[in-house]
Formats: structure tokens, sequence, C-alpha cells
């Protein structure tokens, strides 16, 4: 393990690890955490009781996370016709055809997400080696395959996020909540918002306990344990 600096080992000194919180106790604890160069991102993670190889209990969806991720997001939209337009004018940051295609099969991939129409994945289909290792791959289950462009466009500028849980991420689903420089209650009310998406995405077919540990952290900093029935609050 890489040797941990100063600042993380006094945070770490600070707490018990052990001890599980609510979210408010978890942010506060977070924002008394020695302070960085950068505005840190707040990301929470929950580790699920699910088998991510069957099929029916894959786990993925996005949420809207109603005071966004403090992130800039750059959208990347490959479509054609109209909706070329619709994505403009919604603000999506790059907009084409094939000629977005290749520019990405060159080694282009200065953007975070990629939203396309239904009539271009057959030549989307192109980039699944590229994009699908990244997470960036249009999925219809995601939204990121649709004909509404512009809807989808707003909403991945206002703060949608997707999240996803598969034997691949070792049955984890993790999400940004926004910056630390958030006001508590923004932090608060973004974490409600995901986990209520991680609960109503329990896949029918899930046993036993559903969520088995749930991690707030900053950036730089280490975890903090929320107590799962923080949840209901």
């Amino acid at each position: 393990m890489a040797k941990r600096g100063r600042k993380y080992r006094e945070a770490i000194e600070a707490y018990d690890k052990r001890e599980a919180r609510n979210f408010e106790e978890a942010i506060t604890l977070l924002k008394s955490f020695p302070k960085r160069g950068f505005d840190e991102s707040v990301e929470l993670s929950f580790n699920l009781g699910i088998d991510g190889r069957q099929a029916d209990q894959t786990l993925r969806g996005t949420v809207m996370l109603p005071h966004g991720t403090g992130k800039e997001v750059r959208v990347v939209v490959v479509t054609q016709g109209d909706l070329e337009t619709a994505a403009a004018e919604a603000g999506a940051d790059h907009v084409g055809g094939a000629d977005i295609i290749e520019k990405i099969q060159g080694g282009w991939l200065d953007f975070d997400l990629v939203i396309a129409s239904p009539d271009m994945m057959g030549q989307v289909g192109k980039l699944g080696r590229i994009l699908g290792p990244r997470g960036l791959m249009p999925n219809p289950k995601s939204g990121t395959v649709t004909r509404e462009i512009g809807q989808a466009v707003t909403q991945a500028k206002a703060g949608r996020v997707e999240f996803r849980a598969d034997s691949k991420s070792g049955n984890s689903a993790q999400a940004p909540i926004g910056k630390l420089s958030f006001e508590n209650q923004a932090l608060i009310e973004n974490a409600r918002a995901f986990s209520d998406a991680i609960v109503r995405n329990r896949p029918a077919s899930t046993k036993g306990q559903y969520i088995r540990k749930l991690i707030m952290s900053s950036t730089m900093g280490p975890g903090v344990r929320i107590d799962p029935s923080a949840l209901a609050a």
C-alpha cells in the first residue's frame, strides 16, 4: 500500500473509523479534516448484497441530484438531422455523427459523457473497445441512448449521474454527490437522492441484506461509515 500523506494521517487519527454516523455527522466530519489545495468532491459508496455475476442481479441506473455535482460535465452527442440542432440548443459541448466517431477512434477522449440517438448505435458500436472500459458507452438503461436528446443533455448538465454495480465493480456502486464547499443541507439532500435510487432499483431476485456497507469520503480523505438506518431518516 502506498504511503499516506501527512494530512491523510491527521484526518484518520481524528475519529473512530469503526463508528457509523448519519449523513449530517459524516459531512461535518469530512469538512473538519485538514484542507487540501482544491475543492474536493464528496462520494457515496455502497457495498451491496447482490451477485453481479447473475444477469438478474446487476444494478444500473441514473439519478438526478437536486443540487448537482459541482462538476462541469462535458457532453458529446452522436446523432444526425434535426436532433443535432436539439443537442446544440440544449448545451452539448460537441455534436456530430460519423465525424465524431472518427475523432474518438483517433484517440480523442476529452469528454465525460456520450449520448447517442438509436439510429446511430450501429456506428457507435465501433467504439465499444474504446468507450466500454471507460464506462462511456451509451446505453438505453442509463438514458444515454434516446431520441429525447435535448432532455438528456439538459439533465446531464443539471446533475444527472449514472451508477452501476456488477461483478467487475465488486458489487459496489458509487457516485459523486457534490463538493466539500456545498452547504451541508445540499450534500444531505444529494446523498438521500442517490440512496433512494439505490434502494428503489434493488434487483427483485436479491436475497438477504441488500446494503452491507455505506461509506462517505472526500477525494483525498479517509472514508466515514454511514449507518444504513440513516437512509430511512
